[in-house]
């Protein structure tokens, strides 16, 4: 068996990496080639943590396995992140485990993975702000990210507790971009791209914020009764999802869904765009969002990547098992 520890992953595989990972088993999901098993999440009734598993199967890519982990809310006082996961792959033909890969980091950068493709596929080209909803912990990876799909000029970021801020500009600084603070208004009104990425339970951004030719990646709703967009702005876009299913049910579309503005038909797969089987973007001044929720296959395509790159660089444990 194959070990990827935690502590190899960040100097193992990179954003670039990641994004062909998500963007091929998005790509797969559409063909019907790959699918996600149903998913696991439980309050266990200790240390207040969530607890569960996210598996799927890709017949391309062979990609076999589940990552078990969840949301200790206690470890920041441990000096632990919150969020711990371990993604395990099987070998597709003898069903033998074939590795244990560390998934914290991984975690983080195929959800920014996923908001990336979605501004590749469907943001104007000529789109020159990006605005951030949210500073928590997977906020500087989306950012990171995002910048590497558009010549952004600006960047401008609200968050309900602006001190926080200071670590999305401290990464803006970074990358050389212009960064402001400002108030949801003018955030909606002067952005060509907005990423939310907040664990928010009642609508932040509305509909009469938001502007003609605006791109919005949606990725903190990911749980039933979190929100992030009003229901009107998810039935003014066109919207794409990882994953329908997820999307109707625990996404920032279920709202919608549950006031009957949108239908589950209304809804594309962004990986029929990925594959062609649909345009995208119309025009210059469609609204477009991404609801990106999150699938075990993100997970399972990253750490394959992962191994991959483990063995070819020989920094790959391998024991007996």
């Amino acid at each position: 068996m194959i070990i990827v520890p935690e502590n190899q992953i960040a100097g193992l595989i990179t954003p670039a990496d990641c994004l062909v990972a998500v963007e091929g088993v998005f790509a797969s999901m559409a063909k019907r080639s790959a699918y996600n098993f149903p998913v696991i999440r439980e309050a266990i009734g200790h240390a207040d943590a969530l607890y569960g598993f996210k598996s799927g199967f890709d017949r391309d890519s062979l990609a076999l396995g589940l990552k078990s982990g969840g949301f200790w809310p206690n470890n920041v006082q441990k000096g632990l992140a919150n969020h711990q996961s371990t993604v395990f792959l099987f070998d597709a033909d003898t069903g033998r485990c074939r590795a244990m890969v560390g998934g914290n980091l991984l975690t983080a950068l195929r959800t920014a993975a996923a908001s990336a493709v979605s501004i590749k596929y469907l943001a104007r080209k000529d789109a020159k702000v990006l605005g951030m909803i949210g500073a928590g912990h997977q906020s500087t990876y989306q950012l990171r990210a995002a910048v590497e799909q558009r010549p952004f000029e600006k960047v401008l970021a609200w968050n309900l507790h602006p001190e926080m801020l200071s670590r999305l500009e401290g990464v803006a600084r970074e990358l050389e971009l212009p960064f402001e603070t400002v108030d949801l208004d003018r955030l909606g009104d002067e952005s060509d791209v907005i990423i939310s990425i907040t664990s928010s339970f009642a609508p932040i951004l509305k509909a009469s914020q938001v502007r003609p030719g605006t791109h919005l990646a949606c990725m903190g709703t990911d749980t039933k009764g979190k929100q992030e967009m009003d229901a009107e702005l998810i039935a003014a876009a066109t919207v794409f999802a990882d994953e329908v299913a997820q999307a109707i049910t625990i996404g920032e579309c279920q709202h919608a869904i549950e006031k009957g503005l949108i239908s589950r038909d209304d809804i594309v797969e962004i990986g029929a765009v990925i594959t062609g089987r649909h345009p995208g973007r119309s025009s210059p001044e469609e609204i477009t969002l991404f609801d990106g929720t999150g699938v075990g296959l993100q997970d399972l395509a990253v750490a394959s990547a992962a191994v991959e790159l483990a063995l070819s660089n020989g920094t790959a444990i391998e024991v007996d098992f």
